[in-house]
């Protein structure tokens, strides 16, 4: 079986970031990493290959910090990786994103199974899984907390927030999983050694056959029009117990309608 994994390079969420100028998100001086909602997505992909015969294809779009979130699903055991990477991708949305990874899962060849996160940590947007099965013309089974694949068919299990629903599609298919679904396993030192071996090529637009007109931030749907910065944390409200902390602390929650 041959499997695609959309995976992401995303700021570390534990990092301080700021805007630029021109709106825009400003990652000067901030780390970056794997998006660790797409580690369930490398995850389900190595359990299905291990599960039978089966080739893990890693695929990234971003600068070349982005390698990075490459390295790391190829440590945990992805076989290669792709790497789509050109200055005028720079400030795409997810349309845009989508035609890319479109346009790049095209040219890696027809896979059975294409495996992406729900969301991105950053952008938590959601909706590329969606719009990339309506380019690849492939059925999409959505936010999976379960997966199996038998017979042609994808089977999954979606969580609610009242129920559960089993949806199938017929595969070649496309199939977006929560954190819910596995736990990723951490890369191992033969699997850290091994990936140092294992191929990643690099493709720019040109090698996609994308008009840069299509993409970037001038060519955006959306666009980011202010932003304030957060104001800085207030002192909070102390409550001194006299015996009477609780109806204080009580009182507090209700006129500020915590409770």
């Amino acid at each position: 079986m041959n499997i695609v994994v959309c995976v992401k390079y995303v700021p570390d969420a534990q990092s301080d970031r700021g805007f630029n100028e021109d709106n825009t998100t400003n990652r000067d001086g901030v780390d970056g990493l794997l998006s660790e909602l797409d580690e369930y997505a490398v995850e389900q992909a190595l359990q299905i290959a291990e599960a039978g015969e089966g080739e893990v294809t890693v695929l990234t779009i971003g600068p070349a910090d982005a390698a990075d979130a490459i390295k790391k699903s190829l440590q945990m055991g992805a076989d290669k990786g792709v790497h789509i990477s050109d200055d005028a991708i720079a400030g795409s949305d997810a349309p845009a994103t989508s035609l890319i990874l479109a346009e790049a899962i095209t040219k890696i060849g027809s896979p059975d199974l294409v495996l992406t996160g729900m969301a991105s940590t950053d952008g938590t947007m959601g909706v590329v899984p969606a719009m990339l099965a309506e380019r690849l013309g492939l059925p999409q089974v959505t936010y999976a907390s379960e997966l199996t694949i038998e017979d042609g068919t994808a089977k999954i299990r979606r969580d609610g927030d009242t129920a559960s629903e089993t949806i199938e599609a017929s595969l070649p298919a496309l199939v977006s999983v929560t954190d819910q679904i596995n736990e990723p396993r951490y890369p191992s030192f033969k699997g850290i050694m091994a990936a140092k071996k294992k191929p990643v090529e690099q493709w720019s637009l040109s090698d996609l056959g994308v008009d840069a007109g299509r993409v970037g931030l001038a060519n955006a749907w959306t666009a980011v029009e202010s932003t304030t910065q957060r104001p800085p944390r207030e002192q909070g409200t102390i409550v001194t117990d006299e015996g009477d902390g609780g109806s204080k602390l009580a009182e507090f929650l209700t006129t500020h309608k915590f409770v």
